[in-house]
């Protein structure tokens, strides 16, 4: 794994959005038929929740693999949507859902004793009343935002540092605990790349939300409009994570030898 220029993380987000263009559809729809997927098994009482984040890798593995027949000039099909729940691969990208529940857990923990409770409650309720709820604007401590804003960074930091788990253990035949060592050290060492990613991804997605309110003010209409634009956008990063997985690691094949592994591309 060579070091990367930070510009590559442009790269690959335009890499992405090349990807995107050629079969939109396909991977739109693949893309909210995980998401309705996610949200049954979440509904399941007590334990689905937990299930769904365990799921999240066997989930991506179907955009990561769509991506890749899109890359061989192949046609996404709806079958791809159980690229990852597949024997024998389903057991170790599992079990890399359990390190994604974990880091959940972890997070949720942090959360609960660095913002004191009464912020998610002045927003709840400012929720339900649609707006400054009464009495003047609601009482935040500075420290609850500051917390609330280093949480989210750090979510987003664990979600990168595990984006190529899942695809390291289905294309490289890695053990869940490797497939995370070498996911992790593959992020760290080009975090610069990833920041530019991020930044990139953001600011595009700020600037067309700022475009559309402008033109649709604040309607109902503008909240649907961003809601699709957010799903379509957490899309585009998966497609450039594909990206970066092909740069990092080597263009994936489907039959990998067990220990074949591949980190001398640059």
């Amino acid at each position: 794994m060579n070091s990367l220029p930070a510009l590559t993380g442009w790269h690959w987000l335009k890499e992405g959005a090349g990807l995107f263009r050629q079969q939109p559809a396909a991977l739109t729809t693949l893309l909210f038929a995980n998401i309705l997927f996610s949200i049954g098994i979440s509904a399941v009482p007590l334990l689905g929740p937990m299930i769904a984040v365990i799921l999240i890798p066997s989930f991506s593995m179907a955009v990561m693999k769509a991506c890749q027949m899109i890359e061989n000039g192949e046609r996404v099909t709806p079958a791809v949507l159980l690229t990852g729940f597949r024997q024998p691969v389903v057991k170790d990208l599992c079990k890399v859902g359990l390190v994604y529940l974990g880091a959940s857990l972890l997070m949720a923990l942090v959360t609960r004793f660095a913002i004191d409770p009464g912020f998610w409650e002045q927003v709840a309720r400012q929720s339900r009343e649609g707006g400054q709820p009464q009495g003047g604007p609601p009482q935040v401590a500075g420290s609850d935002i500051l917390a609330m804003f280093t949480i989210f960074a750090l979510d987003v930091a664990i979600l990168m540092a595990l984006c190529f788990a899942a695809p390291l253990a289905y294309w490289q035949k890695m053990g869940p605990g490797k497939a995370t060592f070498y996911s992790f050290f593959a992020v760290v060492r080009s975090a610069r790349v990833f920041i530019v990613l991020l930044m990139a991804w953001f600011a595009i997605f700020f600037g067309i939300c700022m475009v559309i309110t402008l033109l649709l003010g604040a309607s109902n209409m503008t909240r649907v409009v961003i809601m699709w634009l957010i799903f379509l956008f957490v899309l585009l990063l998966q497609c450039a994570m594909y990206a970066g997985y092909r740069q990092i690691f080597g263009k994936p094949a489907d039959s990998v030898p067990a220990g074949g592994v591949n980190l001398t591309k640059p």
